[in-house]
């Protein structure tokens, strides 16, 4: 992967989206987007139901490791066979799965055998399917689109990603009103829809050649990012940010016991992040990042520190939604930055381990993130689990800036190239 040399130059807008093209990547919004709103419509659900039967913050926290496991078990395994089967029947096999774990959380509602080790079970199959579905659909934008539509692209893809996140939080608290099967149902229905969407792509690179299953092979994402420190540097920091600072978990508990608040204003809260992840997906689909990107990570990420723990300390909702919508615009920054460095600096044999490896970094940090609020919620209390994560961000912001400089000195997505690589998947860099 190599990066333009800082320089000023006027900003150029990217192509349109060839029309040739414009089915597949409309399929792949529908796909997108279906999935992401099943996704927050269930958490929601999920979130409400575990807490209303054990009125406890661990069992926040163990949601998210019940997803964590499964995802750090098959990651690897995950990324390989992305890199040498069929991407979009993978996608649209874990999304079949995430629907057969929706209509189960329905039937055991409808009956009222769920227990809180009946959910930490189901939520665990999400996991798999997520192990799978991560990485296979991570592969699909550079495939529908060429490398000059790609930043405006990713953008569009954003926007309507963060709309559907806005709507599900809101929908499935209104719905959760109407009984958890009712949100568990419309979940599952969402599901079948995203991966029939899936399963209609058209892309220009799609089965791999089939080589032997070795460890070398397995693990090659790895490999190639040890090779590569401005990759490398934007997806870890991205880890420890998510891990200390999301306070994501702890709504459920914020919405009831610090807002004095209801499944409504739970909704409200899960929503507020994407409110300002859109509005800057909307920005960006229109005025692309220019120079000095890197430095422009940086900054969003320390931007997000902060907002976490103005969100901590808050007692007002208002001022709760305010700060979480910051914390939404600064973090897609940072999570465009990253996916154009993936998507664009490694090659397409690669593209499913890398994307694996940086699903294991950035997707499990969430739920690793919601294990250690909720654990350090139940020992020091939530208000100051919160606040320390935000602390904890703005350090490990400093200690990346220092530790990655190829990722500081970063200046300009639309000149990212991907290297050519060796038998091991090690990047050659050019002499």
């Amino acid at each position: 992967m190599t990066a333009a040399p800082d320089s000023a130059s006027p900003i150029a807008q990217p192509p349109r989206i060839p029309l040739t093209r414009l089915p597949g990547f409309v399929s792949f919004l529908s796909g997108r987007g279906l999935s992401a709103l099943a996704n927050q419509m269930q958490a929601v659900a999920v979130g409400w139901q575990i807490y209303a039967l054990t009125h406890k913050a661990l069992s926040l926290g163990l949601v998210g490791l019940a997803q964590f496991l499964p995802l750090t078990l098959l990651v690897f395994v995950a990324g390989h066979a992305v890199d040498h089967f069929d991407r979009k029947v993978i996608a649209a096999g874990a999304q079949i799965i995430s629907a057969i774990g929706a209509f189960v959380l329905m039937a055991g509602s409808i009956e009222h055998w769920l227990s809180p080790l009946a959910i930490y079970l189901i939520v665990a199959l999400f996991g798999v399917a997520r192990a799978f579905e991560m990485p296979a659909s991570q592969t699909f934008l550079p495939s529908l689109v060429t490398a000059e539509d790609f930043p405006r692209a990713a953008a569009v893809s954003s926007s309507l990603f963060q709309a559907a996140v806005i709507i599900g939080p809101s929908a499935g608290g209104l719905m959760y009103g109407l009984g958890a099967p009712v949100v568990y149902a419309v979940c599952g229905l969402g599901f079948l829809l995203a991966a029939l969407s899936t399963l209609t792509l058209r892309l220009t690179r799609n089965v791999r050649p089939r080589g032997p299953v070795t460890l070398g092979a397995v693990f090659g994402g790895i490999v190639f990012l040890r090779s590569q420190p401005a990759i490398l540097g934007a997806i870890s920091l991205d880890l420890f940010a998510v891990l200390l600072g999301g306070a994501t978990a702890m709504l459920p508990l914020y919405a009831t016991d610090i807002l004095h608040a209801g499944p409504l204003a739970l909704g409200l809260l899960r929503g507020a992040p994407a409110v300002g992840a859109l509005a800057m997906s909307m920005w960006l689909a229109r005025h692309p990042l220019g120079d000095r990107a890197g430095r422009t990570m940086f900054a969003s990420v320390a931007v997000f520190g902060v907002a976490t723990i103005l969100f901590g300390l808050s007692h007002s909702i208002l001022i709760s939604v305010a700060m979480l919508a910051v914390l939404g615009a600064a973090d897609v920054i940072s999570v465009m930055i990253r996916g154009a460095l993936v998507q664009l600096g490694t090659p397409d044999e690669m593209r499913g381990r890398v994307s694996a490896v940086n699903m294991l970094f950035i997707g499990s940090s969430n739920q690793l993130g919601e294990f250690e609020s909720g654990t350090l919620a139940s020992l020091i209390g939530p208000v100051e689990a919160v606040v320390f994560g935000g602390i904890g961000t703005l350090v490990v912001t400093g200690l990346w800036m220092w530790m990655f400089p190829d990722l500081r000195r970063l200046n300009r997505l639309d000149q990212i190239t991907a290297p050519e690589i060796d038998a091991r998947g090690r990047a050659i860099h050019p002499a």
